[in-house]
């Protein structure tokens, strides 16, 4: 009678032994959040800043010391013009000013000997107001002769034209033996320090996207998220459509102006069921992932998916419910199941 109570409880036996391995296969639960809805369109890439250098001041041009396409860095000289008039005129200026300070001295001098004999009532008042007019001269005089070494310091200074800012050369409008001017165009260049991309918004959504102002730009096979999106305060009339620009973060490789890239701007939000990406299974055209139901039976489960958010987790469209047990181990799961599919065998046996 043992023997026989042995043989029957063994399906059971058996039965518990595979459930006990469904419940240590990893899983992770299908849930419900909150996802962006984002409108998908294209846009041009343009540097934030973009420009050209002139001339500030006048001499005949000596070196120029970029060309197109090289990259400058930030205060290096891309053109030196002669400096030999604005030396002589800061020369000048620096003699002025040792006068004038000469000047200053003798009168600060003479308005003190003047008040001396003043404060004894030995010389009127008119003596002394003239000796402190010609001493506030001097004063004045000196402060004209320390503003013109300064004029003629930037002067020279601009005889170095220096890049504004990190960049790229795109013109070069000027060539050696050239005469320079205020105000003449030297060379122009571009910024990939500080880039963005312009985009077209509908104007039925353009007040979704004002409320959201969240937007991303795909970069190679990675979305990289705008620091900050800026709306145009105006409609093109003819497009039906506002402006958009989404600022490109520092330090990203593979952008230049001019390059269309894919964007998504945010309209709202959604509710959506996502699964780990390591639960979906592909084969061939069919999706499914394994699910651990309240008994701990594991099964393949037929699902329709949509693209992944931008953390990698599948959006199930259909075929599975908020709360179900998906495995994240697929190989794992498909060893219990032949294991189930082996003790049914074996029960119905």
């Amino acid at each position: 009678m043992k023997r026989i109570v042995w043989i029957l409880s063994l399906p059971a036996l058996c039965l518990g032994w595979v459930n006990a391995m469904a419940d240590e296969l990893p899983t992770a639960q299908a849930v419900m959040i909150d996802v962006p809805r984002v409108y998908h369109l294209d846009g041009v890439v343009e540097a934030v800043n973009a420009s050209t250098v002139a001339a500030q001041t006048s001499g005949q041009v000596k070196e120029v010391l970029f060309d197109v396409d090289d990259l400058v860095g930030v205060g290096s000289v891309i053109v030196a013009i002669d400096d030999s008039r604005q030396q002589a005129v800061l020369a000048a200026a620096r003699a002025g000013l040792k006068q004038a300070q000469v000047q200053l001295a003798d009168a600060e001098k003479g308005y003190q000997r003047t008040l001396r004999v003043y404060r004894k009532k030995v010389v009127p008042k008119s003596t002394m107001d003239k000796v402190r007019a010609a001493r506030d001269q001097a004063h004045a005089a000196v402060d004209a002769a320390h503003a013109a070494v300064h004029q003629a310091e930037q002067q020279l200074a601009y005889t170095r034209v220096k890049a504004p800012y990190t960049g790229i050369v795109t013109r070069r409008l000027i060539d050696v033996g050239e005469v320079a001017m205020p105000g003449k165009p030297l060379m122009s260049g571009i910024s990939l320090e500080n880039l963005r991309l312009i985009v077209d918004v509908p104007q039925s959504l353009i007040e979704a996207v004002r409320h959201e102002r969240v937007g991303a730009m795909r970069i190679g096979d990675r979305w990289v998220e705008a620091e900050k999106v800026t709306i145009f305060p105006m409609a093109d009339p003819v497009t039906d459509t506002f402006r958009v620009r989404l600022q490109l973060p520092k330090g990203v490789q593979g952008v230049y102006p001019g390059m269309y890239l894919k964007a998504a701007v945010s309209v709202g939000q959604r509710s959506v069921l996502v699964v780990p990406p390591q639960a979906v299974v592909f084969r061939f055209e069919v999706v499914g992932v394994y699910v651990v139901d309240d008994k701990g039976r594991v099964s393949l489960r037929h699902v329709r998916v949509g693209k992944p958010l931008v953390d990698g987790r599948y959006v199930v469209l259909s075929g599975l419910s908020a709360g179900e047990r998906v495995v994240t181990n697929p190989q794992a799961a498909v060893r219990v199941l032949i294991e189930q599919h082996r003790e049914q065998v074996r029960h119905e046996e």
